[in-house]
């Protein structure tokens, strides 16, 4: 099944590659050796401007599994956010990457990314991963968006 995973994935880099999404970053980690790790991805997904997410720059990681894309890949943040949708480990909830919910094969890593990234600035309160984000989202919007834009603000470059 790895076979088809690095197949898939040197697919996906390619059209990255060829047609990268504005102020978003995808590629495979390297290893030690210098070859690249086609099953491990760092990402970065820009804040939508006019949103309390913008000026943010929010990395990602993708881990995929041998039969991706049967199942989807985990998408984990680093360091994890204060967000109604993300587990304090950085995991990220949304029904896209569930493969008991909307995961479908075709869908791609930019899919994937512009998924999280919508998910930033609309929230599923129906599916909350974090206890603190869900309780002040739900009770005091003004002050949800205070925490956004302090995240924002530490998070507006890669290093």
């Amino acid at each position: 099944m790895a076979c088809s995973a690095i197949s898939r994935l040197c697919e996906e880099r390619k059209a990255w590659r060829k047609n990268p999404i504005y102020g978003f970053m995808a590629r495979p980690v390297k290893n030690e050796d210098g070859s690249l790790n086609l099953m491990k991805w760092e990402c970065a997904i820009p804040g939508v401007m006019g949103t309390a997410w913008e000026g943010g720059l929010y990395k990602l990681e993708m881990i995929f599994k041998d039969d991706y894309p049967t199942s989807p890949p985990k998408c984990k943040f680093d360091p994890p956010l204060f967000h109604p949708n993300v587990y304090p480990s950085g995991l990220v909830c949304l029904s896209l990457l569930d493969p008991e919910k909307d995961w479908h094969p075709e869908l791609s890593i930019k899919c994937i990314l512009l998924g999280i990234q919508h998910l930033l600035n609309e929230p599923n309160i129906q599916d909350p991963a974090q206890e603190e984000a869900y309780r002040i989202y739900s009770e005091n919007r003004e002050e949800y968006e205070l925490h956004v834009r302090a995240q924002a603000r530490t998070m507006s470059s890669i290093e």
